[in-house]
């Protein structure tokens, strides 16, 4: 823990609703474990989470601040229209709010977004079909990510519609060129989604890499691929949803070594 930091309720804790605070919270961690891992783009990308007993309202990053520096009190509140709703210095960033905005006024279970430039789901994303079956971190996807078409930067609001579209009731797409995008009931499993997928697309290349010096592939058949991926969505034998085991113990981490996510 770092010395003399003051983790005393901040303004902003005391004026939330313990709910908003609770989510500010969880949100602000998954920005510094998204950077812990390298999986950040600067001061650009961005996650979201819906703010709970608010309809319409939304919490994301100030545009500006590197990922590993937001913290709780932080996040810019904002509804579907992009309306700023608390008193705040910062601005957001019109693709995020094009993308984020999307997903929230949809009726999709997303109560948080995430999407980044990983670099591993980037290099998957310009493949005609995307993740391959290739390892038993790519078996959860299995039939099961969605693809959008690249159109430039997202800032024009028509798009809004084809990436509702596009995603349809999967919890993860990529964004082809671009990037991925997940959803989760909670950042956790929003976090842990990009997590198993960017291990998936890194395992992936390589193989693929092996592959172009003369090594052969194995896929496993489709009804193999099939049930491998059902255990995971239906929660087989003692598999949680994603995050209900490993989140805790990652914000216990960040608890041990920087704390500051909380403020």
């Amino acid at each position: 823990m770092s010395a003399g930091l003051d983790l005393r309720p901040s303004d902003a804790a005391r004026r939330c609703a313990p709910a908003e605070w609770e989510a500010r919270v969880a949100l602000a961690a998954c920005y510094r474990m998204v950077a812990k891992l390298g999986m950040d783009d600067l001061i650009y990308n961005h996650i979201s989470a819906r703010v709970p007993g608010q309809d319409g309202a939304f919490l994301i990053n100030p545009y500006g601040l590197l990922f590993d520096e937001i913290t709780a009190s932080s996040l810019v509140k904002i509804d579907v229209d992009g309306k700023i709703l608390d008193e705040t210095p910062h601005t957001v960033n019109l693709a995020a709010f094009v993308i984020h905005a999307a997903i929230h006024k949809s009726s999709h279970d997303a109560a948080c977004v995430l999407h980044t430039h990983s670099d591993a789901s980037v290099a998957v994303s310009g493949q005609e079909k995307g993740l391959l079956p290739l390892s038993q971190f790519a078996m959860r996807f299995y039939d099961r990510q969605a693809f959008h078409d690249y159109e430039g930067v997202a800032i024009d609001l028509d798009e809004q519609t084809r990436l509702v579209r596009d995603l349809g009731p999967h919890k993860v797409m990529l964004m082809r060129n671009h990037g991925i995008l997940t959803v989760g009931r909670t950042p956790g499993e929003a976090f842990m989604l990009l997590y198993y997928f960017e291990r998936a697309a890194r395992i992936q290349l390589a193989m693929q890499a092996a592959a172009a010096a003369g090594a052969a592939l194995v896929i496993p058949p489709h009804e193999v691929c099939e049930r491998a991926a059902r255990q995971f969505w239906e929660l087989k034998g003692d598999i949680l949803i994603p995050g209900e085991r490993e989140w805790p113990a990652l914000m216990r981490q960040l608890d041990r070594t920087d704390p500051s996510y909380r403020h």
